[in-house]
């Protein structure tokens, strides 16, 4: 029988990967949900009020709004429940997409889409070298047959041995000297 905590992590399993599931099947809504908003510089929903945020209308920038986070938010889906070992290399676009967004939030007329490459960069410059790394230690292990663990290991073992050894030297020579004495 199943205890009461496997029943609860289970259910919580379920209800996790149902909501990203739910995610995942509403992106195409969010990404062509500018196209049902109206064409005015403000917008009154349940309360909060949405405006136009520098372009031309409320539609255009929800357009650019789910332009950046419909990738994003996919992304980071992809990021959270990928096992693969290359997946760190996903923050560099989810690093771009996320200034890009930013970006667009913080809008200035025609400025969008410019300067994110150098925070990219900036990312990039970090996450491919863990990457790279990653990836030599996994070559390393299951294509050339190195285990880096084991090799530690033996050479642990070879240096007491080696201590070991001059240590029985040692008592060798201090046996000599002391039947020399007798």
């Amino acid at each position: 029988m199943k205890s009461m905590k496997d029943k609860f992590t289970v259910r919580k399993k379920f209800i996790i990967e149902g909501v990203l599931s739910l995610l995942i099947a509403v992106t195409p809504l969010m990404f062509y949900f500018y196209k049902y908003l109206p064409l005015e510089e403000t917008w009154s929903f349940l309360g909060i009020e949405f405006t136009a945020n520098g372009f031309n209308d409320v539609s255009d920038a929800f357009y650019y709004y789910f332009n950046k986070i419909v990738p994003l938010l996919l992304l980071i889906i992809w990021f959270i429940t990928s096992r693969n070992w290359w997946y760190h290399a996903i923050l560099i676009p989810i690093a771009m997409y996320s200034f890009q967004f930013f970006n667009v939030l913080n809008y200035e007329n025609s400025k969008l889409d410019e300067n994110e490459i150098l925070y990219v960069v900036a990312v990039t410059m970090v996450v491919v070298p863990i990457v790279y790394f990653i990836r030599v230690k996994l070559v390393d292990k299951h294509v050339h047959g190195i285990d880096l663990e084991a090799m530690d290991t033996e050479l642990q073992i070879l240096k007491e041995k080696e201590e070991l050894r001059k240590e029985r030297e040692k008592l060798e020579q201090r046996q000599k000297t002391l039947s020399k004495k007798m």
